[in-house]
């Protein structure tokens, strides 16, 4: 298990603690599958990805189809991915993954975040290197060989498979994500959960006193309606 699962593992805990802020970024998810690819999750793969991750969230089956009806709507504005890149206090790089219908207004709000928390907003590059973007399946595991399975899947770009009670997790680059999510779904394997990550190539440990410096910063902007993720290289996991 490499730094993927470390990393995975610190923010499980974290996830799904809060149910309305959940459910409201999955409906923008699907606004955004279904303003590429169309309301019919059987021809839109996107779309049949974001569901099933409503589905793991305990999302009702009410809120999905009315997000995919109101997504279907011309008048609705369209939601973009903007990503912003800074430094916390003591040199903790964040990336922030939003997803926003009035770009003027995020600006501002997240460098006013980073401006109170005594951090600087940087420009486009500035961090992004720092992190290894990546995607991520989990499916059910009933009787898989995982060995055999990784050996299987190298060739759509898996990269490390480790098991855990969620099942066997599949870890791969970015652009792996849709020839994966074709072969998964070709062998009628039941795929729990996808998506993407950040993952550090590096964390830094700080003291108990600058680690809450830095939280100051996370805090205020994952209560952002606009903010999808956020991303740094604080060692948190004690």
């Amino acid at each position: 298990m490499g730094r993927a699962f470390e990393f995975r593992k610190e923010r499980k805990m974290k996830r799904w603690s809060a149910m309305a802020k959940t459910f409201t970024r999955l409906g923008k998810d699907i606004v955004m599958a279904v303003k590429d690819g169309g309301p019919d999750p059987e021809t839109n793969s996107k779309l049949r990805a974001v569901i099933q991750n409503c589905k793991t969230a305990n999302m009702p089956k009410d809120n999905i189809e009315r997000a995919i009806k109101r997504a279907s709507d011309k008048s609705l504005g369209d939601y973009k991915n903007v990503l912003f890149e800074g430094y916390a206090p003591n040199g903790i790089a964040v990336l922030v993954e939003t997803a926003t219908d009035n770009n003027n207004r995020t600006v501002a709000n997240v460098r006013s975040y980073f401006n109170k928390c005594d951090g600087n907003l940087g420009t486009s590059g500035s961090v992004e290197f720092m992190f290894d973007h990546i995607c991520n399946f989990i499916i059910k595991n009933e009787n898989i060989d995982k060995d055999e399975l990784e050996l299987e899947l190298i060739d759509f770009g898996a990269e490390e498979l480790f098991e855990d009670e969620d099942g066997i997790h599949i870890d791969a680059p970015f652009e792996s994500f849709g020839s994966l999510q074709k072969e998964l779904e070709s062998r009628n394997y039941e795929i729990s959960s996808s998506g993407f990550e950040r993952v550090p190539q590096v964390t830094k440990k700080l003291t108990e006193e600058q680690e809450a410096e830095v939280q100051k910063l996370l805090d205020l902007l994952d209560d952002d309606d606009d903010v999808q993720n956020v991303y740094h290289t604080l060692d948190s996991s004690d």
